[in-house]
């Protein structure tokens, strides 16, 4: 954890805040699942992760391992357009790199919240998927004291 900083911490709390409702790929799902549907009500970033419903795109997860967890079969992408059409706070994705690269090629992502590390691994998993040319503008740029660049960007 060289590159933490609690200020990191308080940005996604702030960004979890308005989260209705997080949408992941069966990787992370199950991850995350592992990580915090164990901890115990009245720890903070448990009850932080535990509230919001989950939505995990998966042909393969037999049964939810997380609480509040309804798994998407088929139909990804109009499932996720009738869940942005419901009235509410933000839904947020967190890793899931394919579902991530589905949506941004259907338009379906309005803000991106980037965390640049300052740290060179080789190759690795794209950001962007080849082809999609939706515009983001900068609303925000956030460096902090270890060297990481929070990145914010929203749909123009």
């Amino acid at each position: 954890m060289p590159y933490w900083h609690d200020d990191i911490g308080a940005t996604f709390v702030a960004l979890m805040q308005d989260a209705d409702a997080l949408l992941l790929g069966r990787r992370t799902y199950v991850t995350h699942a592992q990580a915090f549907e164990p901890m115990a009500p009245g720890d903070p970033f448990g009850d932080l992760m535990n509230a919001p419903k989950k939505y995990v795109v998966s042909r393969t997860l037999e049964k939810p391992m997380w609480r509040d967890t309804t798994i998407i079969r088929d139909n990804v992408i109009e499932s996720v357009r009738a869940l942005k059409a419901q009235p509410g706070g933000s839904i947020l994705t967190d890793g899931s790199s394919q579902l991530v690269h589905a949506l941004l090629e259907h338009d379906l992502i309005d803000e991106l919240h980037l965390l640049l590390y300052p740290l060179t691994l080789g190759s690795g998993k794209r950001l962007l998927p080849n082809g999609v040319h939706t515009k983001y503008a900068l609303t925000s740029a956030k460096p902090y004291p270890s060297g990481v660049v929070g990145l914010h960007y929203a749909r123009q």
